[in-house]
């Protein structure tokens, strides 16, 4: 019998080629080796996809008089109100003031108390951009910019220029896995079903639903009526029957796997505490309840890592921007504020992280009914880790003779994805020298093992 040591030990007599396939496995023991040294604790990443590009620049506006007036101009039809806009308190980096979405008075309590900052101009990019190269088109670009496709993920996978199907939760998961309990239940939980972000090359999403106890069952399987008993008995004994067809051999051992890691689930999530916050009645809401949930049942679950997915869509405004948004950032924002309560009664506030994507930001131009594709947006970070109440990156001046404008308003991102998401891995236990392995464009713009962080906005 070619039991798994054997056949690595065969493979590793085969030459070059199985050689460095041993490396690479054996590299890959050491590093989980190390991502677990560096993991102690407990810690969570949950991540909101605002799916079809969100118009960040009605989320976030200027609030001094002379850039309000730019942003009105430019905007025409699509601005909003001065007198309407919830103004943050202090002042930007660059000394300029900024306000809220009017439907996002949550956030704005988050961001006052120091429990969510905000990350001005981030997009995907292969290099910092030049304006210049650009220009003269020597600039290397992100592959199908202004693509919904290509954009929503680059955002999730961290490589700006090929196509792939691994995303950066996904390689996290495959470094670390070896932190958590190995109970068939995937470090990375989604509320929105398969995803990209957390699609690694061995672990992929665990998927659970937001009502009920989350982990959808074999229909009357092991339900505890006699007809349930008798279903349970009869799938048992065709599972254990020995398969010796690769496809339902492969079948087969899924389908045990899945059952086998419900009941896991179930009987973890059934232990959380009983929380008092009241949520939405709404999708959102109670995606992020149900992570809570399954956050409070973290130790029966034997979990020191964890992320979390949640993709909300809807945000592709080509028309009726205003009036639509209006309904939206309302939504994100009171969901927000009801998962810290939640967090707090938990006391693990500390322990999760929550930030926002989208494919890119939009056009501050109107093309008459809404905004267009664009590219760099602002986004939300919320957490106890998070050095909460500033704004992080470069908000840009908005001018027609701003070398960021491509035109139309479509500014060009001042930060990569691949730092936003080298802070978050960082703060994870990520180990630095694991950063080029889950960013593998990370150093054309970060170095590292630094000992400056990548952005700033977590503490360590």
């Amino acid at each position: 019998m070619m039991t798994r040591r054997r056949f690595l030990n065969h493979s590793c007599s085969l030459g070059v080629a199985s050689a460095t396939m041993c490396s690479s496995l054996m590299t890959l023991g050491l590093s989980r080796t190390a991502a677990a040294q560096s993991a102690p604790g407990y810690r969570a990443l949950v991540c909101i996809l605002l799916a079809g590009g969100n118009d960040a620049y009605n989320m976030l506006v200027p609030y001094d008089d002379d850039q309000y007036e730019e942003y009105r101009g430019i905007r025409s039809d699509l601005a909003l109100p001065r007198e309407n806009l919830l103004p943050l308190p202090g002042t930007a980096a660059n000394g300029r003031r900024y306000a809220l979405h009017p439907g996002m008075p949550e956030l704005r309590g988050l961001y006052e108390r120091g429990d969510a900052a905000l990350l001005a101009n981030v997009g995907t990019l292969l290099e910092a951009f030049d304006p210049l190269a650009v220009e003269n088109g020597t600039a290397r670009l992100p592959l199908g910019l202004f693509s919904h496709a290509d954009q929503i993920n680059q955002w999730q996978t961290a490589v700006p220029n090929v196509r792939i199907a691994e995303g950066w939760g996904g390689r996290i998961a495959d470094l670390m896995r070896d932190v958590n309990l190995a109970n068939g239940v995937s470090m990375n939980i989604s509320l929105s079903g398969s995803n990209v972000f957390q699609s690694g090359s061995e672990i992929g999403e665990y998927s659970i639903e937001a009502v009920g106890n989350g982990a959808p069952g074999v229909n009357a399987y092991a339900d505890g009526t006699d007809l349930g008993v008798l279903r349970q008995r009869m799938i048992d004994d065709l599972l254990g029957v020995p398969q010796t067809n690769l496809l339902r051999r492969e079948y087969s051992d899924r389908l045990r796997a899945a059952i086998d890691a419900q009941a896991v689930f179930v009987d973890a999530i059934q232990t959380a505490p009983e929380l008092t916050t009241a949520f939405s009645d709404n999708l959102f809401s109670q995606s992020l309840r149900q992570i809570a949930r399954v956050i409070g049942s973290r130790n029966a679950l034997g979990a020191n890592r964890q992320t979390f997915f949640i993709s909300v869509g809807g945000w592709d405004h080509h028309d009726d921007v205003v009036e639509k948004q209006a309904a939206m950032l309302p939504m994100i924002s009171r969901g927000l504020d009801e998962f810290r309560s939640a967090l707090g009664e938990l006391d693990v506030f500390d322990e999760v992280t929550t930030f926002t994507s989208s494919d890119f930001g939009r056009t501050l131009t109107s093309n008459g009914k809404g905004s267009d594709h664009g590219w760099g947006g602002h986004h939300i970070v919320m957490g106890g880790a998070v050095n909460g109440g500033q704004m992080y990156g470069s908000y840009p001046t908005l001018s027609a003779t701003n070398p960021l404008d491509l035109g139309r308003g479509v500014y060009a991102p001042t930060t990569s994805v691949d730092e936003y998401f080298a802070e978050l891995a960082t703060w994870f236990g990520v180990p630095a020298s694991e950063l080029d392995r889950v960013l593998p464009n990370v150093r054309s713009f970060y170095s590292p093992g630094s000992a400056a962080p990548p952005i700033g906005f977590l503490s360590a």
